[in-house]
């Protein structure tokens, strides 16, 4: 579940598990390249609040790219009816279900960012699900290759490692800033807190094999996104 924090976080730090970027296969070209463990070729998509993934990931999907998408899998699987719901009432009580059956975000929310057990609880009921979700798809997508978009890929070394590559959306942290007021009326404490908690812009780039710019102008993005779907269509049918 993605939400703003009470109060900023400490950001997490990368794990001593994560491969240097230097040790990345490297392709006959001379780029970086990795293949992943899925039937298919899976491009991880992520980057900061604020940053454009969304957009992104719609002009990778007009191109012909299936989109899997761990967020709106988390909202499938605490809808009405949703798979994770029993777990998640069983572990935190009826207090947490909204009238229709679907979790209560917003006192679910107030649980895990005061609560760091809370936090973990509900990870461990709903991360492995996502993923089972997440995995299946990504094997049973029909387009020429798939985006697979997840807020903590960077957070994640077993996503990263599954992955072919890694691309992040990319801007400046006070463009977030104005965007992100902009299009959730939060004050700029509230965003500030929200970027505090996630991994630093830094540590994302370091972490990237493929980086699209998105602190320009809109229009600036479908010449990159055109540019890298051509590569992966490449590297897809490679």
């Amino acid at each position: 579940m993605t939400a703003p924090p009470a109060s900023p976080a400490p950001r997490p730090s990368p794990s001593a598990d994560d491969p240097p970027a230097q040790a990345r296969p490297v392709a006959p070209d001379g780029s970086a390249s990795r293949r992943g463990r899925f039937t298919r070729f899976a491009v991880g998509l992520t980057g900061g609040i604020g940053s454009g993934k969304s957009t992104v990931a719609d002009l990778f999907v007009a191109r012909g790219a299936t989109l899997v998408d761990s967020d709106a899998i988390a909202h499938e699987l605490t809808g009405p009816a949703g798979d994770a719901m029993p777990a998640i009432t069983a572990a935190f009580g009826p207090g947490i279900v909204a009238a229709d059956g679907r979790l209560d975000r917003a006192a679910m929310r107030t649980r895990v960012f005061t609560d760091p057990d809370a936090r973990r609880r509900l990870e461990s009921i709903l991360h492995p699900m996502i993923r089972a979700l997440a995995e299946a798809r990504i094997d049973a997508a029909a387009g020429a290759y798939v985006i697979v978009a997840i807020p903590l890929l960077i957070e994640s070394v077993g996503w990263r490692q599954a992955l072919d590559r890694v691309l992040i959306v990319d801007c400046p942290v006070e463009t977030q800033i104005e965007r992100v007021i902009r299009r959730n009326g939060l004050s700029r404490a509230e965003v500030e807190a929200v970027i505090a908690a996630q991994v630093s812009r830094e540590q994302r780039l370091a972490a990237a094999d493929d980086v699209i710019d998105n602190g320009g102008a809109p229009e600036a993005l479908a010449p990159q996104v055109e540019a890298l779907h051509r590569r992966y269509l490449e590297l897809a049918r490679g």
